[in-house]
């Protein structure tokens, strides 16, 4: 169990510094080279293009924040398997980690948070796929209890966030990259490493965003030369004298991009551009925009109505997936870290504790959450319609 970071010194420094925009001239030649890459195990191209699109995507950033953030905010508790001595034992031992971890960030040091940060750094593999944490361990000695059985040592952890362009997967495990130009990684320790995976939205996700851009960029294009009319002076001044300079000069104080000055009789055919109908450029882009939400939430940025029985499609996948995250950061948390606590502490490999994350509807099942959605959802519309006929008279009342 290693108590001193094994990233080498000046690792995150001279990544920085070497850092590159992947997606500054996307094409989908390139993008298909680097979605192919990373299945192959080379991960940092990949990675740093994902980065970007999540930061500079106005929709990609909005909604992959809402999802990360969703999860550290129900917060956690320890729950025990039985009564026993030995349960409260784990308990108290998985409580007291949990309350004094710091989750920080390998890149950037000012970033800094306890469990709700973490499970946010966890969450980036919803994104990616992977979700990478240095473990450190803390020791730490405390008073003796009251029950002789409780270790003298408590544990406690630093875990670093590492972003994924350093690791490389060319193996079909995760390796540690020690270098910028590094090709083969270092093996991470099992005790040493947690590793977060998820459904890796960020590929289907960039493909999303290349289409929504190209023709964004291209809208730009059109707007920037139709968007402001064109000046055309006419004038009976011979070219060269002081009228048609004064003429030109007028012309061009009116500011337009496009501008021509031209002796009387001189005929000028406009070439409309602009063409017929709605504009291609808009649908492609709310398109985008929709799948791109329809991604990470579940359902498009407005809420889907099902005419038929009234439910609120966005909200039930939300919940559903904000349920399903909560159980996989707990499960990976229990898996990986739990465990490895209370065997260091208790030389046990049978845990009698487990952190879970209290998500709101965590007490209900899914079928229970379902069937209640349902009956609310089909009950409103018949207690508007009787309030209704009750205050407007029953002819006058909408049907139900």
């Amino acid at each position: 169990m290693k108590t001193a970071s094994l990233i080498p010194q000046g690792r995150a420094l001279s990544s920085r510094r070497a850092r590159f925009n992947p997606i500054r001239h996307l094409t989908p030649d390139s993008l298909v080279r680097m979605l192919d890459a990373f299945h192959a195990g080379e991960l940092r191209t990949a990675a740093l293009a994902w980065e970007a699109i999540e930061q500079r995507d106005d929709v990609v950033k909005a909604v992959a924040t809402k999802r990360k953030k969703a999860i550290g905010r129900f917060g956690w508790e320890v729950e025990t398997f039985d009564d026993s001595d030995e349960a409260k034992r784990h308990r108290s031992a998985l409580e007291f980690f949990y309350r004094q971890l710091t989750a920080t960030h390998a890149c950037d040091l000012n970033e800094s948070g306890g469990f709700s940060l973490l499970v946010r750094q966890m969450m980036d593999a919803i994104g990616k796929r992977y979700a990478v944490h240095e473990i450190v361990w803390k020791p730490i000695n405390t008073p003796s209890s009251d029950d002789p059985a409780m270790p003298r040592t408590l544990l406690t952890a630093d875990l670093r966030f590492v972003p994924l362009w350093f690791m490389e997967n060319r193996t079909g495990a995760l390796r540690f990259l020690e270098s910028d130009n590094a090709i083969e990684g270092r093996t991470l320790d099992k005790d040493g490493w947690l590793v977060t995976t998820g459904d890796g939205l960020m590929e289907a996700t960039a493909i999303a965003y290349l289409f929504k851009h190209l023709p964004l960029r291209d809208w730009l294009v059109y707007c920037e030369r139709n968007g402001m009319p064109g000046v055309r002076g006419v004038t009976d001044a011979a070219p060269g004298t002081p009228e048609w300079e004064a003429a030109r000069e007028a012309v061009q104080d009116f500011g337009a991009e496009f501008h021509a000055l031209m002796s009387r009789g001189t005929e000028i055919e406009a070439i409309d551009l602009r063409g017929s109908g709605e504009l291609p450029y808009p649908a492609l882009v709310d398109r985008m925009d929709k799948a791109i939400a329809t991604l990470w939430r579940g359902s498009s940025m407005g809420t889907v109505v099902d005419s038929g029985a009234g439910i609120s499609l966005q909200g039930k996948e939300t919940a559903l997936i904000e349920r399903e995250d909560a159980q996989h950061i707990a499960g990976t948390l229990h898996t990986q870290i739990d465990r490895t606590v209370l065997r260091y502490l208790f030389k046990s490999d049978q845990p009698r504790a487990r952190v879970v994350i209290k998500h709101k509807e965590s007490g209900l099942s899914a079928e229970e959450l379902d069937t209640a959605r349902d009956i609310v959802s089909t009950a409103i519309p018949r207690v508007i319609a009787n309030l209704t006929r009750r205050i407007l008279g029953k002819d006058q009342a909408p049907k139900a």
